[in-house]
């Protein structure tokens, strides 16, 4: 029989819904949108309900985010988050039905899925079916949703038929959606979310620096970070950990972090320069190479909602492009944030501003690529040589004085010569107050660096008197946290806390013989030198392979998803020729750097600037000849504008790199203008973007357009990035093709018109998966995320091959759609690039696995070939160790962390936002 509803003349809340759940066994529920609100008004009649509910509503979720449980899990939570549930649910009412919800859900009564919105459109179709206890069952449809509003406000009609064919067809529906491949249930983050929102805590910024049990999480939990992301890594929480509480100790937080390219150095050292910065009053000083200052500050902001200022060299800009002019160079001293980020190269130049930060207090200075401060002659013995420190490392040396906590960052803290890390490490440990990373002034450990390292590596026998093994052992002495039950013992039995890491010379003497037999077994037996000495300590280092390879005894799952890596254009068929006009083009590109070389002494980035654009793109080497051409006496100035044109704001040289070249010779320019006319004429065909484009529609082998599994394609400089996009969206009518590069240069290409975007709108567009083919500078090497891609082609090989790795972590990454990501190399056959690849072949492999990541000084043996200087590129490549040094053992199983998504105490935003708007 057919009973028909209407809101108008009853309340449907009382009249159908509470009613007809009365002695129900069952409800299945096509909802459309479905709300908490419900459970005010029929909760209890569906905590009555003997067997499941099971509702099924619409998600904006994009049919192919459930292509991976990883990916629609936090596509869900981000939909979720967005709705922003910790500011919508703080009434006593709200907080009863978010507790009702999560025991239904946890007790699993209730079952919830969801499914893309684009796959069957708007679920405007509503129904369900109840099951009784006898056995009896009701259906109904109609336009009412499984709302509060829905039942008590909304104007509502609703149709009810028991006719079993009614039944059957409103069951068929549902259990169509319900089975569907692209229905997924909700994800455990939301229902825990409901848990912790139920229980939720505000507490002020006064009663967290007291130090509560949550003091880390009661930050980190409800930034975007988290809300909107993946949130950190296990390892990644254990480092913030450590650095918050070490912060917190005697002496700060002294570390550094060498994880590997792709394992998130920068948010976590961001995160704890927030913590810190919250904790203390003294403002946060951030440290990064110039192409990085922008990008830390958008991490900041869209990561963590962390207000910062970069120092341009003319004023502050803070995270809304606000610019402060300055008044002076003392304006630096007058960060308007407390975070203020700068420069490396502010260092480098010895500047007046660099004197001046040096005059104040920090609560904590980050040097990023910390590798780059190192002493002028690392080849001489250390141990009878006083080390001459380049600029950054000098100035480190200096402000190292001036700070609580300093922590450092670089993939590959030995470059060249294993007394690289010592020198990061003894600036970690000048002041008193840091004793606990190498030691006092008399520690062997920083009067003999060499022979330390000698004896960690094995060149050198430990010593064995008891008196030179005390001295190695007790200065530093490590704390109880070394997880060593021998460390531990002598600490409790000498009643000595961690805030002594120097133990007196003479109390070895004044130990009980029990006491000296630890210290001995601690030295032989437990092997203190390999694994417990500072180095060790003081280096926090996790590859991926131990990430990916290591399982974490909490969840019985690898600390990382390993995601695999199949690499194509590396055989030598696989290079493009060189052959016809482009042979011609690259003979004279060639012949013009042998010129150029020739006067031009130490200029070897300039003098071989030309090889590296026409290896990009024919139309990079015409740009660059005609640039070079416009040079007149005024030849500083002229570069300058060269440098503005060709490379992306975000990777053009510094300053010293224009006074190389004055004006060219009569020769030069014959060469120059040779190479114009030749690519003049030839300009329409490039076989590197024939290339892309070919890989993009038939794929490699067996693998497939690339263009379906989406694809980022790299060019170190804009005008190729440029060139590749406009042409792409025209061959591939159907594809937005997105642009994304630095400053105010990216956007979209259809069809050959361009739009300027946001980088914002960009990530978002790849992230929904409206792009698909990406064209980026190396503006989006760092920092960005692009799961939604599982392809990468290199256009051109960057001569700084820290690069490649920061361009393939953008894609390999947690949360990859695919198992596998493909990468695609391309290069000219018998180009300089092509030489280095073969003399390195047989290296690389064996330096990136000493190292973890490949040194960037091996980019002097691109200049080296570039120039013809094949003796050069040898003694460049021989000067990396064929084998490790010494073995650091920095990778530990990495200590439990708590659950943070449950903490249900939380720092008062605004005055998180407060503290942190405070300027110096």
């Amino acid at each position: 029989m057919i009973t028909r509803y209407s809101s108008r003349k009853s309340s449907l809340s009382h009249t159908f819904l509470n009613e007809k759940l009365k002695d129900a066994a069952s409800y299945d529920r096509l909802a459309g949108y479905f709300c908490s609100s419900i459970l005010e008004i029929a909760g209890e009649s569906i905590e009555n309900i003997s067997g499941k509910v099971r509702i099924i509503c619409n998600s904006t979720l994009n049919p192919e985010d459930v292509k991976t449980a990883a990916f629609a899990n936090l596509r869900m939570k981000q939909e979720w988050c967005e709705f922003l549930p910790e500011e919508k649910y703080t009434s006593e009412n709200s907080i009863k039905r978010l507790k009702k919800l999560y025991h239904l859900l946890v007790s699993g009564k209730m079952e919830i899925k969801v499914i893309p919105d684009a796959v069957f459109g708007l679920m405007h179709g509503k129904a369900g079916v109840i099951t009784y206890k006898d056995g009896s069952k009701t259906s109904f449809l109609g336009s009412i949703n499984e709302t509060k509003s829905a039942f008590t406000v909304n104007y509502e009609m609703l149709w009810e038929d028991d006719n079993p064919e009614a039944i059957d067809w409103v069951q068929q529906e549902f259990d169509f959606f319900w089975s569907s491949p692209y229905a997924v249930n909700l994800c455990d983050f939301v229902i825990s979310d409901l848990d912790r929102i139920a229980k939720r805590i505000v507490i002020p910024l006064k009663d967290w620096r007291e130090d509560s049990d949550d003091a880390v999480p009661a930050v980190v939990i409800e930034e975007p970070l988290y809300r909107k992301e993946f949130g950190l890594w296990e390892h990644q929480k254990y480092f913030v950990e450590l650095a918050f509480r070490e912060h917190k100790q005697k002496g700060g937080a002294r570390f550094l972090l060498a994880d590997m390219v792709g394992l998130g150095k920068t948010i976590q050292l961001a995160m704890s320069a927030k913590l810190m910065a919250l904790y203390g009053d003294k403002p946060v000083l951030i440290i990064v190479p110039k192409t990085l200052t922008y990008q830390w500050q958008d991490e900041l902001k869209t990561l963590l909602d962390m207000p910062s200022a970069v120092w341009t060299g003319r004023g502050w800009v803070d995270e809304n492009g606000y610019e402060y002019p300055a008044d002076g160079i003392k304006s630096i001293l007058k960060c308007p944030r407390k975070v203020g980020i700068i420069s490396q190269g502010l260092i480098t130049s010895k500047s007046e501003a660099a004197e001046l930060l040096k005059t104040l207090k920090y609560e904590c200075v980050i040097l990023d690529e910390a590798h780059r401060a190192r002493r002028k002659h690392p080849e001489k013995d250390p141990d009878k040589f006083k080390a001459q420190p380049n600029n950054l490392l000098g100035f480190l040396n200096e402000i190292t004085f001036q700070t609580k906590s300093l922590l450092l960052a670089t993939a590959t803290p030995v470059q060249i010569n294993p007394i690289e890390a010592f020198d990061l490490l003894n600036a970690l440990s000048l002041p008193n107050d840091a004793a606990k990373v190498l030691g006092d002034k008399y520690s062997v450990w920083k009067n003999r660096p060499q022979s330390s390292l000698d004896y960690i590596s094995g060149n050198l026998e430990i010593p064995t008197m008891e008196s030179e093994l005390w001295e190695i052992v007790r200065n530093p002495f490590p704390k109880k946290s070394e997880n060593n039950h021998r460390i531990e013992t002598i600490r409790n039995q000498l009643d000595l806390t961690d805030d002594t890491p120097v133990l007196p010379q003479r109390m070895y003497s004044e130990l009980r013989l029990s006491q000296q037999q630890k210290i001995k077994e601690l030295y032989f037996d437990d092997g203190f030198i390999q694994n417990h000495n500072p180095y060790i300590r003081s280096i926090v280092r996790r590859t991926r392979k131990f990430l990916e390879e290591n399982i974490n005894p909490e969840t019985n799952d690898y600390y990382l998803d390993k995601i695999d890596l199949e690499l194509f254009g590396e055989n030598d068929d696989e290079s493009l020729e060189l052959m016809g006009y482009l042979y011609q083009a690259y003979s004279t590109a060639e012949e013009f750097c042998a010129l150029l070389s020739s006067r031009v002494k130490g200029g070897g980035f300039m003098s071989t600037l030309m090889l590296k654009r026409i290896g990009s793109t024919m139309l990079a080497g015409e740009n660059t000849a005609k640039k070079m051409l416009a040079w007149t006496s005024e030849g500083k100035e002229k570069l300058k504008n060269l440098y503005d044109d060709i490379f992306d704001e975000d990777d053009a040289p510094g300053e010293e790199t224009y006074s190389q070249i004055k004006d060219l010779t009569k020769e030069e320019v014959i060469c120059l203008e040779k190479l114009v006319r030749v690519l003049k004429n030839n300009k329409d065909t490039d076989p590197k973007y024939e290339r892309v484009l070919q890989i993009l529609k038939d794929g490699v082998g067996d693998e497939g357009p690339w263009k379906d599994k989406g694809c980022i394609i790299f060019s170190q400089y804009f005008d190729s990035a440029r060139y590749v996009a406009e042409f792409l969206s025209k061959d591939l009518s159907d594809e937005k093709i997105g642009l994304y590069a630095g400053g105010d240069k990216s956007g979209i290409f259809e069809r050959g018109y361009f739009k300027k975007e946001s980088k914002e709108m960009i990530k978002k567009a790849v992230k929904d998966h409206e792009i698909k083919v990406l064209v980026g500078t190396d503006a989006a090497s760092e920092g960005l995320n692009l799961q939604t891609l599982s392809t990468l082609i290199n256009i051109d090989l960057p001569w700084n091959p820290t690069r490649l790795e920061q361009r393939k972590g953008r894609i390999q990454r947690i949360g990859q759609l695919s198992k596998t990501i493909l990468i695609y190399n391309m290069r000219y056959k018998d180009s300089v690039e092509d030489k280095v690849h073969k003399k390195l072949s047989e290296r690389l492999k064996s330096i990136h696995d000493i190292f973890g990541q490949i040194p960037e000084v091996l980019e002097d043996v691109w200049i080296a070939m570039a120039q013809n200087d094949e003796k050069r590129a040898e003694e460049a490549i021989n000067k990396v160790p064929k084998k490790h040094p010494f073995e650091l053992k920095y990778e530990q199983n990495i200590p439990k962390t708590e659950n943070w998504q449950a903490c249900t105490f939380v720092l008062d935003k605004s005055e998180k936002l407060k503290e942190l708007l405070k300027g110096w």
